[in-house]
């Protein structure tokens, strides 16, 4: 498992979701924390390419051997791809949330819904008040 982090760089849903964005474009996956509250993933079921998410909606299921939860949206838009090698790698969600462990990538309707999202420290204050 990764150790406890939350990159200054990408933003946060409060149910436990990142964005990284570059224009655009984005990659969403869990935070440290929502995989470490799964345990070990066993199965991630991707969206479609193609298929629209919106923001606050759930897009994807990720099933740990604990339980089967559902990945919220942090932002609407398009998928463009799915991490086709969490297939065979599940694991690499809690190995390498932040790198191998990303689940779609997006191309992003209303970038203004970034702007809705917690940063970093706000995301941790979240957690420390749960």
């Amino acid at each position: 498992m990764a150790d406890e982090s939350y990159p200054e760089e990408l933003r946060y849903h409060p149910e436990h979701d990142w964005a990284r964005t570059d224009g655009d474009e984005a990659t969403f996956g869990i935070t440290w924390y929502a995989q470490d509250a799964l345990g070990e993933v066993v199965f991630f079921e991707p969206p479609d390419v193609g298929s629209e998410v919106s923001k606050d909606k759930t897009y994807a299921e990720v099933e740990s051997v604990k339980a089967v939860s559902d990945v919220t949206s942090p932002l609407s838009g398009e998928i463009t791809e799915v991490n086709a090698a969490l297939t065979d790698k599940p694991e690499a969600i809690n190995s390498d949330p932040y790198g191998e462990g990303w689940l779609v990538k997006v191309k992003l309707s209303d970038p203004s819904e970034l702007d809705t999202l917690l940063d970093a420290g706000a995301y941790e204050k979240l957690l420390s008040e749960s």
